[in-house]
């Protein structure tokens, strides 16, 4: 097969580790800057040129989008799936993933455990809000953040309306989540492939850090799920359609609660901290779906 990582930069760990595993397994692979594909739609059909050539020999694609270019990468990818190009995410899932708010409006209509959040449009209406969360402190995020970036523990309810009102001024769109103080600046990601958890790691926060993200300092460590944490990550997966996703999660006293579900993971914080050959479980995962994907044409 030949097997196509949509990537912006050929020397990201996760990009280098999937090249690897595609060659190690017999197959081609090849990096395609989704930033530099020309989308073509006529009545022929769709198709994708880049670096001045029409794509026609791609098998599969790993997506490999980032936070910053969703709306152009998401629309590679959709092409990719139109032309009957193998998807290991596919492009509803992914733009799901990216909006925070209907991420956890999907994980909250499916009953999975998660902290309480509130959203509104009325600039006004911030202690409702904020009464709605509880009391302080309480996490007050971005909605395009990633990475931690954007994210603010305030300590009052009135640090919390002065942040809320700091956010609105630059018309930038929050969230109000509830602190889980029990966490203690830890959470556990969970690398799901194909309806497995493959991997999980517990993040730690650098001290008085209550962000555990590793861009952030924090370290990492191999983790054995419990069982309802291990069935909380799966859900979380399923429900956003996602068969290659990282899971984040917080240990509460009320059980494990979801706070976002990545359709990127990186490999190099999971596979360093559990020692797992991630990227090769993602290449079986394509080869079983091309499988599947043949028989049903022979069919």
């Amino acid at each position: 097969m030949k097997i196509g990582i949509l990537s912006r930069n050929p020397k990201l760990y996760s990009t280098r580790r999937l090249l690897e595993a595609i060659t190690n397994r017999g197959h081609e692979g090849v990096i395609i800057d989704h930033l530099k594909c020309d989308i073509i739609v006529e009545e022929s059909g769709p198709s994708i040129y880049y670096q001045g050539k029409k794509l026609e020999d791609v098998d599969a694609i790993i997506p490999r989008i980032g936070a910053s270019v969703t709306f152009y990468g998401t629309a590679v990818v959709r092409q990719f799936e139109m032309m009957k190009v193998f998807s290991a995410v596919s492009s509803l899932a992914i733009t799901r993933s990216r909006d925070k708010l209907r991420s956890l409006q999907i994980l909250s209509r499916s009953g999975i455990g998660m902290p309480k959040t509130a959203f509104t449009n009325f600039s006004k209406e911030e202690n409702n809000t904020i009464d709605h969360v509880g009391n302080a402190p309480l996490v007050i995020k971005l909605l395009e953040g990633t990475q931690g970036l954007g994210v603010v523990l305030a300590e009052s309810k009135k640090a919390a309306k002065s942040v809320v009102e700091a956010f609105e001024g630059l018309k930038a769109r929050v969230i109000l989540q509830e602190f889980i103080e029990e966490s203690g600046g830890a959470d556990i990601r969970a690398f799901i492939v194909n309806g497995e958890v493959v991997g999980a790691m517990k993040r730690q926060g650098k001290e008085g850090e209550f962000r555990s993200n590793l861009h952030r300092g924090g370290s990492a460590n191999i983790i054995k799920l419990k069982r309802a944490e291990k069935t909380a990550a799966l859900k979380a997966a399923e429900a956003m359609g996602l068969k290659i996703a990282g899971v984040d999660m917080l240990q509460s006293k009320r059980g494990p609660l979801i706070l976002e579900v990545n359709s990127s993971p990186g490999l190099e914080g999971i596979e360093k901290a559990t020692g797992v050959d991630i990227a090769s479980k993602i290449v079986e995962y394509i080869e079983n779906g091309m499988s599947k994907k043949r028989k049903k044409v022979d069919a």
